[in-house]
């Protein structure tokens, strides 16, 4: 094998390796910008991967105490998966339709973690905005949560907390981020402790 053949195998090891280990980085509750480094780094930074995904596990960047104090009153308790995009909106106006009036809904986003270590909290902040601002639309006025890493995981664990019946979340394409960074609704139907209810949001409009 010549030099330049060589040179040109390294290349591509390098920057597969640094693009799946980014790839399941971001998989694990990760800001999709570390794919970018982990091109740059290559085997180098599986360790450092290693390490992030070690340390870290999903929770709450900010709490609706409430959602946690629940009367037994026999209704529903829905966790509804929110992102802005107009999946979620179908998931809402779903939840909304089937269980407004005998459920109680928990309205949450999903931040990375990158996001709640922020010494700032700009990303935290703009999230619970945003939900604060659909909850104040909201005819039944859920309750609403920033939650911190894996979506999947994120959601499945706020169902185990707040004792839900059901998590409701929206469907996304078929593209490209897909296929690439997964599916939250599959993620989900494998990991929930609940039903889950996925919504399909092009079929919606």
């Amino acid at each position: 094998m010549d030099t330049l053949s060589l040179v040109v195998a390294f290349v591509v090891v390098w920057l597969l390796t640094g693009t799946i280990t980014g790839v399941w980085l971001v998989r694990r509750g990760h800001d999709i910008r570390w794919i970018l480094i982990a091109l740059m780094l290559g085997p180098i930074f599986v360790p450092i991967a290693l390490e992030r995904v070690d340390r870290e596990g999903p929770r709450r960047a900010s709490q609706d105490r409430t959602a946690d104090s629940w009367p037994a009153s026999g209704a529903a308790r829905v966790v509804v998966g929110w992102d802005g995009s107009a999946q979620a909106e179908a998931a809402l106006a779903a939840a909304n339709r089937l269980f407004s009036a005998t459920g109680e809904l928990v309205l949450a986003e999903v931040v990375p973690y990158e996001a709640a270590d922020d010494p700032q909290q700009s990303a935290v902040s703009a999230a619970w905005e945003r939900l604060s601002d659909v909850v104040a639309q909201s005819a039944t006025a859920p309750r609403h949560e920033v939650l911190v890493g894996a979506p999947a995981e994120a959601l499945a664990q706020l169902a185990r907390q707040v004792d839900a019946d059901v998590i409701v979340v929206g469907r996304r394409g078929r593209g490209l981020s897909r296929r690439v960074l997964g599916s939250v609704s599959t993620s989900l139907l494998e990991q929930a402790p609940v039903p889950v209810l996925v919504v399909d949001g092009d079929r919606q409009a």
